[in-house]
């Protein structure tokens, strides 16, 4: 279709409830309940052309927060995980990718509105596309300007932060926007307690005195699987990582670098925080070689538990 957005050109088919349907098929009822109250939960995450093919980079991982995540709602995903493993890797398959983005989402659909879904059916959605780097490609190597923002992140008292629910991706939506819209490319976000907690779509890493720094789960977080891989890579390099930090607003100008990570953005670099140049104010020696030990094992698979072939 001539009016499709351009990340989507190309895209022939969505799986949709147990079915492969064309592209523009792949239609829901204005009265979809998640539509009105964001009672859905979805992921994010990639398929990498690696050295030995094309595979999916820490599905059951992905799949398994995913569950997780339709536990903390009550959405009873109606499919097992074999099931939308085969329809992924299927999927894949079909629209000819050696890498691609990957959005399996579920949601309650059309049914009575009201708060409470009540008898609202589950519904569940594939879509595979080709993405390239979230903030860019130039990003990677000479980093993001970034602003913390207004808005602040909602407590896991308020709504649970483990989950990766529709709905709540209106804060960081709100995030973005004010990011960008003052002429930054991204945004960080603190928690109600005016520390740091993430990104709008990213976990945040500090490094000072060539010892790594991330923010703890208890600060209102996504335990981002990008997060854990970062951290898994840099201990396996004998860094001493903290991943169970409290980190200051002021903490971040004063850093030696800043990165983030996150299934979009891979590991991108911070360059500045609220026009405070961060370290000489490019991608410093330890981003870079976090970064580069994270695009090497993607593009090689070496370890093998974290892929899944297609």
């Amino acid at each position: 279709m001539s009016d499709r957005p351009e990340m989507f050109e190309g895209v022939d088919e969505i799986w949709l409830d147990g079915e492969f349907v064309e592209f523009e098929d792949a239609q829901i009822h204005v009265l979809t309940h998640a539509l009105h109250y964001g009672t859905g939960v979805f992921e994010g995450v990639r398929c990498y052309g690696t050295d030995q093919g094309p595979a999916i980079f820490r599905w059951e991982d992905h799949l398994d927060r995913f569950y997780d995540s339709g536990n903390v709602y009550d959405i009873d995903i109606p499919f097992e995980k074999q099931e939308l493993t085969e329809a992924t890797a299927e999927l894949i398959r079909r629209e000819g990718l050696d890498s691609c983005y990957i959005r399996p989402i579920a949601f309650y659909g059309y049914g009575p509105l009201g708060l409470n879904p009540g008898k609202s059916p589950v519904q569940v959605a594939l879509a595979v596309w080709p993405w390239g780097a979230y903030l860019g490609d130039e990003a990677l190597e000479e980093g993001v300007d970034v602003a913390v923002s207004s808005w602040r992140k909602y407590a896991s008292s308020q709504i649970p932060t483990n989950a990766k629910t529709t709905g709540t991706y209106v804060n960081s939506v709100l995030a973005s926007q004010e990011a960008k819209a003052n002429g930054y490319e991204e945004a960080i976000v603190l928690n109600k307690e005016g520390n740091v907690a993430e990104g709008p779509g990213e976990n945040i890493f500090l490094v000072r005195d060539g010892e790594i720094y991330t923010t703890g789960l208890a600060e209102s977080i996504l335990d981002g699987i990008t997060r854990q891989t970062a951290i898994a890579l840099a201990e396996d390099m004998g860094y001493v990582v903290h991943d169970d930090a409290t980190i200051s607003r002021g903490e971040l100008y004063t850093a030696d670098e800043l990165f983030f990570t996150g299934t979009a953005a891979e590991v991108t670099p911070i360059r500045s925080v609220d026009d405070n140049e961060i370290g000489a104010g490019t991608k410093g020696p330890v981003t870079d070689d976090i970064q580069t030990a994270f695009f090497e094992l993607v593009e090689s698979g070496d370890r093998e538990e974290w892929f899944r072939y297609i």
